[in-house]
């Protein structure tokens, strides 16, 4: 599937919040939005009034990059979501963060999401035993995700490790930093997503 290959720093800008994109950069002086705190582009300083469509325009966009999906995936997750019993909003969340490459991620084992996305499509991480290379793959309620024994020195692990110390691990997933393993404890409930986002925008979005 296509991939967004451009700098994600512009990302960031054009959503007028950080998406913690860049790992540790993040975190720094370095970082492009701190900087420069306003869309790119020779017309990014100007004021600029979104029309209600623009408005959840914008913040479906923020979400799928938050998750770095194509349109095509994101859509179909909303799909999927808008046919479950409960909250479309709040499904297309929970869906989202059970993918595995979120998972990874949110335990600390990659610096960004799409660091965790090559951990695992490397073959760097098991589920319950067994090697696992789909980044969608979807996590359940005790599910038990591992490090391979080869994979534990990997100097892009140590360092996300690092970089995780400074967010805040929700509280659906429980971390064994000495053995590099997390278990799925729970389904991911909605205040476990600390980003400020507006899921019921993405409904009213696909629902117009």
């Amino acid at each position: 599937m296509a991939r967004y290959i451009g700098p994600v720093c512009k990302q960031c800008r054009r959503e007028n919040m950080k998406l913690f994109l860049k790992g540790e950069r993040c975190y720094t002086d370095k970082c492009s939005f701190d900087r420069r705190p306003y869309p790119p582009g020779v017309h990014g300083q100007r004021r600029s009034k979104f029309t209600e469509y623009g408005v959840r325009l914008r913040e479906k966009q923020k979400v799928r990059r938050i998750y770095g999906m194509v349109e095509k995936q994101f859509a179909r997750y909303f799909t999927m979501a808008d046919r479950q019993k409960g909250v479309t909003g709040q499904n297309l969340l929970n869906l989202l963060e059970r993918r595995l490459d979120s998972a990874v991620y949110r335990l600390g084992l990659g610096a960004t999401r799409s660091e965790a996305r090559q951990l695992v499509r490397h073959k760097h991480l098991k589920v319950n035993g067994r090697t696992v290379n789909v980044p969608s793959f979807l996590l359940r309620p005790g599910d038990k995700i591992t490090v391979r024994d080869r994979s534990k020195q990997l100097a892009r692990i140590q360092t996300a490790l690092e970089v995780a110390a400074r967010r805040e691990q929700p509280e659906w997933l429980e971390f064994d930093r000495d053995a590099l393993t997390g278990t799925v404890k729970a389904m991911p409930n909605r205040e476990a997503i600390t980003l400020p986002i507006e899921e019921q925008m993405i409904v009213e979005f696909y629902s117009r």
